[in-house]
């Protein structure tokens, strides 16, 4: 069941391949074990696409295909798996990394108000930048080995429900 939901809704290897943001990668995206669909290739690309997920900074996509060529993980759910962080999750998951990181590292929470410049970026994320930085990491370290321990759960699951089915329909 995984198998074919997963299959069913990712993009061919081509139109990847065609991806500016991946050009970078060259040859490498024609390695076919990129777009094996089994339970450790997707297992790792979801541990991959969470882990980039949280991270705050720019190419996120790029930085996560070139883990999964690395890693050997199926390349399009690492990618697709980032696309969670967009314009409009970001600043809630961000906001929970940094309070989640001021909690853990137990420093007082400071009070800012966002700005988008440059002046912001460089005098007003010094106050906050470790707890942020710390949430964002450590956030993406648990999703990513929930992802990948939950995806082999699943795949296992999913696998002995059709073994006991066929088991069934022969008796």
């Amino acid at each position: 069941m995984p198998k074919r939901l997963l299959k069913k809704y990712m993009p061919d290897p081509q139109t990847i391949r065609d991806h500016k943001s991946l050009q970078m990668f060259g040859t490498l995206l024609h390695d076919p074990n990129l777009w094996h669909f089994n339970r450790r290739s997707i297992a790792k690309a979801f541990a991959v696409g969470l882990f980039f997920m949280m991270m705050p900074v720019p190419f996120q996509m790029a930085l996560a295909a070139g883990v999964a060529i690395i890693v050997r993980s199926n390349l399009p759910i690492s990618v697709v798996l980032v696309w969670i962080s967009n314009p409009v999750t970001m600043p809630p998951m961000f906001y929970l990394a940094y309070k989640f990181g001021a909690w853990v590292l137990q420093t007082p929470e400071v009070e800012f108000n966002f700005e988008l410049s440059i002046d912001w970026l460089l005098n007003g994320m010094s106050a906050i930048w470790v707890p942020f930085l710390f949430g964002c990491v450590f956030i993406g370290a648990i999703l990513s080995v929930l992802g990948y321990v939950g995806i082999r759960l699943l795949w296992r699951w999913s696998v002995v429900k059709k073994f006991e089915q066929r088991k069934k329909s022969r008796t």
